[in-house]
């Protein structure tokens, strides 16, 4: 019972808290307008705080302080996680402003906007590939700034997520096999691609030996005028294989597959 009256005065407030900024809203007071979205902004009520900048963007156009509005704007819905509206208006600063005070700043978030908006290795990676084209020219444009080994770590991070992929997309067509064709070709096309395009990635191992497992299937299932040939590129895939990861984790996996092969290739 004693929390009751708490609650009322929660209540209460919360109402003339309302009442107060729609009063705000339509006023066309804009300096009161700026000073409070600034205060909005402040404690973290960024859907406030973008409204009222939103509405005297116009009424700032063209004046010193118009930089600064469409900068609150931009951080306002980053701090609603609208991140594609963020990236909007971060390009429009960037268009309006080339040589403004927060170009830096704008250029890097539009690369970080997209980098929040890259969804999960399965799903389709458009936001991903935007992401690592706005943080190269990030890099081209400020070599020198102070955030390229945050641009560069998330770089990194991006390539890797498409390794990943690619590595989805290979293991998927080894899984295939010879259903519908030689998928086992397509698993060996698909992460000899990734390891050219990421060669740094963290799955370069698991990469390598889906290769080294698919010419070794590709071979045992194939027909009798090609068997040695592939089961010699399997032994070749091998040394490859061994030579870059002498205590991988699959050392024991492709010393099987080795021993297996030499059993078909007599020389």
């Amino acid at each position: 019972m004693k929390r009751l009256p708490i609650l009322i005065l929660l209540v209460v407030l919360s109402l003339v808290s309302c009442s107060n900024y729609q009063k705000l809203l339509k006023s066309d007071d804009a300096e009161l307008k700026y000073t409070k979205a600034v205060e909005y902004f402040d404690k973290g009520d960024f859907m406030r705080a973008s409204t009222l900048f939103d509405g005297i963007a116009t009424y700032y156009k063209g004046t010193d302080r118009s930089e600064t509005v469409l900068n609150y704007i931009a951080k306002s819905y980053m701090g609603q996680k609208d991140y594609f509206s963020a990236s909007e208006y971060y390009k429009t600063y960037v268009k309006t402003y080339p040589k403004g005070k927060y170009v830096i700043e704008s250029k890097f978030m539009i690369g970080y906007c997209y980098y929040l908006d890259s969804p999960d290795a399965r799903l389709d990676q458009t936001e991903t590939y935007n992401a690592i084209a706005a943080f190269q020219e990030f890099l081209d444009v400020y070599p020198e700034s102070e955030r390229v080994p945050e641009a560069n770590k998330l770089l990194d991070e991006l390539h890797n997520k498409l390794a990943y992929k690619a590595f989805i997309n290979s293991k998927l067509y080894f899984n295939l096999g010879n259903y519908l064709g030689n998928n086992y070709e397509s698993a060996i096309i698909t992460a000899q691609n990734a390891l050219r395009n990421f060669p740094t990635t963290t799955y370069r191992e698991e990469l390598s030996m889906l290769i080294l497992e698919s010419k070794y299937q590709q071979a045992l299932q194939s027909v009798e005028d090609r068997k040695i040939d592939r089961y010699r590129s399997t032994i070749d895939e091998y040394y490859n294989f061994i030579n870059e990861f002498p205590d991988g984790e699959f050392r024991k996996q492709a010393d099987k597959i080795f021993n297996d092969s030499k059993k078909v290739v007599k020389d």
